[in-house]
Formats: C-alpha cells, sequence, structure tokens
C-alpha cells in the first residue's frame, strides 16, 4: 500500500536519493508524499497532498546524509497535507506503511496524557508512543512502542540523537539494501537506489539499527540476530519507460520477454522433482489470491483438470482466510501474488500450511513475505512492474501455471508450447488496430460486459477488472451462458457486450450471445482467435481476428489484446492508466 523509504549515506546528498525514490515508490500509493531530512540544523520534515511531484519544490533545496520518504495510500484520515507522513513528535520522525488496529485505544491514552494529535492517521500514535518512551535509549523504546501495536507496520524512525535511520518490520514489506555510497531500506527491491547491489531482508519483529556504515539486526526482545544478505541484479529495479508514452504500454510489450524468462527460471530455479512428487500425489489442488491473481487461477484451473485428473478449486484468498477448507497432508495449495506480500493471500496460505497443506508460491518477487511461507516458489519472471494495474505478471502467472500443471505429463513439450504462444502474442502487438475501434466503443458507453466460455470466460473477469480500474467504467465479466438468466435485463443501446471466442467446440454456443445482444440493441464487440467466426460475425460485431492458438493456451493472447482495449479506452478519457484513483499496487493491509 504506502512506500517508505529510508537513506543513510557515507557521501552525497540522502534528501535527494529519497525523493528520486519516492518517485519510483509512487505506484504504492500516491495520495501524499513526505520526507524528513537530517541537516547540520536539526531534521526537517516536508510533504504535501498529492503526488510526489507536488514535493519537489519544497525538497529541492534540502541536504544531508540521513533521509526518510514515504508515498501514501491512504487508509485513515482522507488525503492532505496534514495526514501526509513523516510524522513527528519531539526528537522523533516516523514513516509507517500498514495499519495499527488498536490505534484509537492507544490516541485515547496518549490524549489523556497531554499529546496533542494533529492528523486522523493511525500513525501517528506511533511517534507519540515513542516520544514519551524514550529516555536516551532508542532501541529500547523502539521495541516498547511496537509491543503495544496490534496490526502491521514497516517503520523508518529518525532520532535526533543518532546519526541513521531505525527500521522496523511486521507484516509489512521492507527490504535493507547495501551498495558503495551507504545503506538503504524501502518497501520494494525495484524502488532501491541503483547503487545497492544487496539486500537482507528483516523477518517480523526485527529492529534494524542503521547507519552509513553499518546495520545491526535484532530481534523483538533485542538479542543480535543473523539475517542473510543476497546479491540482487539490475534487472530487479524499475528502469523507466523508455520511449513508452505510460508504464502500462511498455509493460504489456514485455510480455514475450516475460513468458521466455519465466520459462527460463523454472528449470534453472525449481526443484523440479520435488514440484512434480507435490503434484502427482496431490488429492486436491486449491489456487488461491487476490484481484489478478486470482483471475490468473481461473485460467489455470483449466490447465490442471485437463492434465493432472485430480479435484481443483479457486478460492479468493480473502475469503478463503475465514472460510477454511478441508485439508490433508496431500493436499497442494498453490499461492498466487504479484508482490509476494498480499496480506490476504499470505495469511490464508500461512493457515492451511499449518493444517498441513504442501504450499507452493507462484510470485515476482522471491524475497517476498510469501516465498518465506512456502515450501516452494515457482518464480515468473516479469520484472520491474511499475504499472498499478497487472498485465505481464499476470502472462507470467499463467505460464508458470502452465508448467507446473505439465510436471506429470511431457513438460518440455510444454515450454515449447509457451513459447510459441509468446511469439503469438509478439505478433499480436505488432497490429492493434482492432483495439482502438473497440476501445472507442467502451469509451462511449454506460456499462461493458465481457462474455465467454470455458477459458473465455476466466479471460472475461480479468478483462472485466482490468478496464473498470484504469478507465473507471462500470464491467462485469459472465459466462456467456449466463447472459439471459439476468444480465440480458440491462442490455440497451448504450451498453457493450465484449465476446471472446477462441474455442471452437464453444463457438456456437457463444455466437448466440451474440445474437441476443445485438436482438436487444446492444452493441457487441468480439474477439476471437478463429478465422470462422471472424467471417460470420464481420458484419454484426466490431470483430479482432487474433491469432490462431489452441483453445487452452488461447488466454495468453486474448487477454493481452483485452489489455490493450483497456489501456486505449482509458487513454482516450484522460485516464491514467498507471495510478488509477484510489488504488495501488501491492495490497499488503487487510
Amino acid at each position: 500500500m504506502c512506500g517508505i523509504i529510508g537513506v543513510a549515506l557515507r557521501r552525497g546528498n540522502a534528501a535527494a536519493e529519497v525523493y528520486d525514490g519516492l518517485e519510483r515508490l509512487e505506484y504504492r500509493g500516491y495520495d501524499s508524499a513526505g520526507m524528513s531530512v537530517k541537516t547540520d540544523g536539526g531534521t526537517v520534515t516536508v510533504k504535501r497532498g498529492g503526488r510526489v511531484a507536488n514535493l519537489k519544490d519544497s525538497a529541492a533545496g534540502l541536504s544531508g546524509n540521513v533521509a526518510t520518504g514515504h508515498t501514501r495510500w491512504a487508509t485513515h484520515g482522507e488525503p492532505s497535507d496534514k495526514n501526509a507522513h513523516p510524522h513527528v513528535a519531539g526528537k522523533f520522525s516516523i514513516v509507517h506503511n500498514g495499519i495499527i488496529e488498536n490505534y484509537r485505544e492507544l490516541k485515547e491514552e496518549r490524549l489523556k496524557g497531554g499529546a496533542e494529535f494533529v492528523s486522523d492517521t493511525d500513525s501517528e500514535v506511533i511517534v507519540r508512543l515513542l516520544n514519551k518512551d524514550y529516555s536516551g535509549d532508542l532501541l529500547a523504546a523502539g521495541a516498547a512502542t511496537v509491543k503495544r501495536l496490534k496490526g502491521s507496520y514497516a517503520l523508518g524512525i529518525l532520532c535526533e540523537d543518532f546519526d541513521g535511520i531505525i527500521a522496523v518490520k511486521y507484516k509489512s514489506p521492507v527490504v535493507v539494501g547495501f551498495g558503495e555510497k551507504g545503506i538503504a531500506l524501502c518497501s520494494d527491491i525495484p524502488a532501491l537506489p541503483e547503487w545497492v547491489s544487496a539486500v537482507c531482508v528483516p523477518e517480523d519483529g526485527d529492529i534494524v539499527s542503521i547507519s552509513a556504515q553499518s546495520a545491526s539486526f535484532y530481534d523483538g526482545e533485542l538479542q543480535p540476530a543473523n539475517r542473510v544478505r543476497r546479491p540482487i541484479f539490475a534487472g530487479q529495479f524499475n528502469c523507466g519507460r523508455g520511449d513508452y508514452p505510460h508504464y502500462m504500454l511498455k509493460e504489456i510489450h514485455e510480455t514475450e520477454r516475460t513468458v521466455r524468462d519465466t520459462c527460463d527460471a523454472f528449470f534453472r530455479n525449481v526443484d523440479v522433482k520435488r514440484l512434480t512428487d507435490y503434484v502427482r500425489n496431490a488429492d486436491r489442488i486449491i489456487l488461491t489470491g487476490c484481484g489478478t491473481a486470482y483471475n490468473a487461477g481461473l485460467v489455470a484451473k483449466r490447465f490442471f483438470s485437463d492434465r493432472c485428473g485430480v479435484f481443483c478449486q479457486v478460492e479468493i484468498a480473502s475469503e478463503l482466510r475465514y472460510s477454511p477448507v478441508h485439508i490433508t497432508g496431500s493436499t497442494l495449495v498453490l499461492a498466487i501474488s504479484q508482490s509476494g506480500e498480499t496480506a490476504d493471500t499470505v495469511e490464508a496460505v500461512s493457515s492451511l500450511k499449518e493444517a498441513g497443506a504442501h504450499v507452493v508460491a507462484v510470485t515476482n518477487c522471491g524475497y517476498s513475505a510469501i516465498t518465506r511461507v512456502a515450501h516452494l516458489t515457482v518464480p515468473v519472471c516479469a520484472g520491474a512492474e511499475v504499472c498499478v494495474a497487472a498485465t505481464k505478471s499476470y502472462i507470467g502467472q499463467l505460464a508458470a501455471l502452465y508448467l507446473i500443471s505439465n510436471l506429470t505429463s511431457d513438460i518440455f513439450a510444454a515450454r515449447k508450447k509457451l513459447l510459441e504462444v509468446g511469439g503469438k502474442v509478439g505478433e499480436l502487438l505488432k497490429g492493434c488496430g482492432s483495439a482502438d475501434k473497440i476501445a472507442k466503443e467502451c469509451a462511449q458507453s454506460s456499462a461493458v460486459f465481457f462474455l465467454g466460455r470455458g477459458a473465455d470466460y476466466a479471460v472475461a473477469v480479468e478483462a472485466s477488472l482490468k478496464l473498470k480500474e484504469i478507465s473507471y467504467i462500470f464491467s462485469d465479466g459472465y459466462p456467456a451462458g449466463e447472459l439471459k438468466h439476468g444480465t440480458l435485463a440491462l442490455i440497451d443501446e448504450n451498453t457493450l457486450s465484449v465476446i471472446i471466442i477462441c474455442d471452437e467446440s464453444l463457438a456456437e454456443k457463444c455466437e448466440n450471445a451474440v445474437s441476443q445482444v445485438a436482438s436487444r440493441k446492444g452493441k457487441v464487440a468480439v474477439i476471437t482467435s478463429l478465422e470462422v467466426v471472424a467471417e460470420k460475425l464481420k458484419d454484426t460485431a466490431a470483430v479482432w481476428k487474433i491469432p490462431e492458438c489452441s483453445a487452452q493456451l488461447s488466454p495468453f493472447v486474448s487477454a493481452v489484446a483485452l489489455q490493450m482495449v483497456a489501456y486505449k479506452t482509458a487513454v482516450s478519457l484522460g485516464r491514467d492508466p498507471d495510478k488509477p484513483r484510489n488504488l495501488a499496487k501491492s495490497v499488503t493491509v487487510e
């Protein structure tokens, strides 16, 4: 959700490093931004409501060797200057990502103790407690404060008595980065300064004392803790938009590379023998995730049903947490998460693991909470994904899941098919003129319904999510057969129905849906890989004939086509496709 960053430098200006980091972190929240800098005259804090760019003039004149910053996705208190981080009290400044569930009781206690609060946030209570608990021992004050907090938190703390930063982690992501210029902490690896060459991931409850020269890790009882330092590579950093007008378009065009890299990493980095045993011996397979990750599971369910001959179910992680399913020692859980930090998914699969299930993480972030829960990790090699709407990472998830589903058959033939379908995506992206026509219809419609059968229905659900989250047009995804069981009542000349037809065995059924919508004066568009369908419907609907591929693998191509439709719709309406309102890239709170 929110993003935090901190830098302690041996040389250079930490304020400039933090501001640059906030620009890279903005996909985690863009309701407000702020920073605190230790200068020769003391700690200076500046913050502004709105985008990070609003902070630029205020930050430009700041200089110091230690600084922290924050970009906010509002949970408690509206987006505003006063609710922006950092929060300050006495000698302290803090930045916080997470939610403090018991902040009301703590705030009431501090109000009775004479403290004055200036924001509506849950986070401010942390700095008020620190200010109360501090009597010269910074680590002891930090430990005492966090022991009183219920919820989740990643903290970056500045104190005027310490030339460095205190970091604290509990159920919210933070990494500590090491490099030749100093040491940094950050919510995400891609937003770390480029001079960072290695990272260490604190465990829940850890308190880290960071200076420009070193970082000391302690557990919650302030006992020294050994944490593994791992090298990172340049591809894990955000390399900018290049010549593309938006990150979303750039990342869609990186889909073919994502499929190829995910295939390569599967054979290079996965314990294939152990994973094969999990699949072969599974009495049921549960796929779980949230948002786009859940939608990837809907597609993958058909992979496993076709290939593995085992009962397979897909569960929304936020519901699975509170509606536990029957688990045995042979149950396989595939936990899908782009960031690896999705709170609901991490908590859900943690409980399933405790019940005895084998847990396999499918994630784009190798050093994340979900990888520490899982028995095995299957990497999605999408690289840094900045646009809030997942595009290449969704296709990478499909690629990883398809490979897993083929472990008990011919895995090398599966790899070949994936590389071929990656090429089909590249072919699609060379000519997207039909996307403009369908996007124009979307932009002029009061609602858009995405319909399909089989795997096409699973793609319809994801297509609907993409359109609504970046264009703000109401949309929904339905099985085409359900059209006449209610949804048809909403069809009129102001609505558009986008019908996906890539399975020849179900084509005639879906063509019936086209006729039903058209007969009620609804607008119709068709995405199809079948030449015969494109020819038959060209006079009835706006048809986009996409490259031919098997029905099972068609979601790789049709989903990318519909990502382009959503992108072009948003741009035509003047929306920012990279930073849609009210949303953030990584959902690390419930």
